[in-house]
């Protein structure tokens, strides 16, 4: 692919070298607890796709949508921002339907750098938070997150040796794949910070929903002076089990809102229509369902690190996401996420993706997907149980 350049700055896709070894086992038969990638198991909502059913047998929403959104799913978006954060959003500026979070953030990436902007992107994160900066031509700055760490710390450190001046921070919480979660003072930090280095901020808020123990997850919008700096990103995917719908949205700062309506109106006419009515109504209908997927996700949380806690791999239980991020067992350590999740596919006939597809500093962990039932995280407990006690060599 030499005529593609841009080509040559994706890496390998760390997480195929996994899945590859996942469909050579399936080949053989051989039954596999699959943890691995982030894909949401449970229907989505009845009421949900009824709507979908009705509107798609009325041929007028079978004519091309608009790229930006319905008027009246932008007027749902700002209504549940309004409701559940005490937000103010204008539809018409400050909103803008995309196909799936991971679509809209790496066109307004495309829309917003150009060839030699510096990005900053935690490490690890979602592989779009990195690589949608990447594709624009942008270089990526990587500022290391986890426990222990000092993230405003790191953060000025990287800005203070990074020129030119980084234009735009990518920031995700609850985080994938780390499940770590923070606080609405964090994000006024992060809002004062931007101001005074004069940088952009998006917020990836895709797990917002799947929080447990008690936590709720702030909004970055809610942070005095965000519309100011950023914006911030939803998917319907997880909170309403609608990965395969790919409706997600935008919201905040103008002229970022802007940016991405413009260049998807060259790229795209919008989701299918029957789709956004159906979304529509998800979003003005009670959260019960969305409270029930929750509970879903925390009974298989609890499962599986009471489970791989009683054969000793102990894991703190994660406040938020849809993933339990696990350091991998000190005798293994030194294989790396890649051999040891392929272990763990050998041996124990599990999936998990490998904490290097999300970064470097990813590299000591696993991630499992909570997309299993009960019975089968049990399988899976036993098979590791297994392959942990073949010993660390093997």
């Amino acid at each position: 692919m030499s005529e593609f350049p841009r080509m040559h700055r994706l890496p390998p896709y760390v997480f195929a070298v996994v899945g590859d070894l996942k469909m050579q086992l399936r080949r053989q038969n051989i039954d596999i607890v699959d943890m691995g990638m982030g894909n949401p198991d449970m229907p989505t909502p009845q009421f949900i796709v009824d709507k979908l059913t009705e509107a798609s047998a009325k041929a007028v929403n079978h004519r091309y949508s608009v790229s930006k959104g319905i008027p009246n799913l932008r007027k749902a978006i700002c209504d549940w921002y309004s409701r559940r954060y005490g937000v103010y959003l204008d539809p018409e500026t400050e909103a803008v339907v995309t196909m799936g979070a991971k679509e809209g953030l790496a066109h307004l990436a495309l829309a917003m750098l150009s060839p030699g902007d510096v990005v900053f992107a935690p490490d690890p994160t979602y592989p779009i938070h990195t690589y949608a900066a990447i594709i624009a031509g942008a270089d990526v700055r990587r500022i290391p997150i986890g426990r222990g760490r000092d993230f405003f710390e790191d953060l000025l450190a990287a800005t203070r040796q990074t020129w030119p001046q980084p234009k735009l921070l990518m920031l995700s919480y609850p985080h994938n794949p780390t499940t770590e979660v923070t606080t609405p003072e964090f994000f006024q930090k992060v809002v004062d910070f931007a101001k005074e280095h004069k940088i952009y901020v998006i917020h990836d808020m895709a797990y917002a929903d799947l929080v447990f123990d008690g936590h709720v997850a702030p909004s970055f919008m809610q942070a005095a002076g965000a519309k100011d700096v950023g914006v911030e990103f939803f998917s319907m995917s997880k909170s309403y089990s609608m990965a395969g719908w790919r409706v997600g949205f935008c919201v905040g700062n103008r002229d970022m809102v802007n940016a991405l309506t413009r260049i998807k109106s060259y790229l795209d006419y919008g989701i299918f229509q029957p789709i956004q009515i159906a979304a529509t109504v998800a979003m003005n209908a009670p959260d019960d369902c969305v409270r029930e997927i929750c509970d879903i996700y925390r009974q298989r949380r609890d499962s599986l690190i009471e489970s791989l806690g009683r054969i000793g791999w102990d894991i703190p239980a994660p406040k938020g996401t849809m993933f339990v991020w696990a350091q991998i067992p000190e005798p293994f350590r030194h294989m790396g996420s890649v051999e040891f999740s392929k272990l763990l596919l050998r041996e124990a006939h599990v999936a998990v993706s490998p904490g290097l597809g999300f970064g470097a500093y990813g590299d000591d962990h696993v991630r499992f997907a909570l997309i299993e039932n009960p019975q089968r995280v049990k399988q899976a407990v036993k098979g590791i149980k297994r392959a942990l006690s073949g010993g660390s060599n093997e």
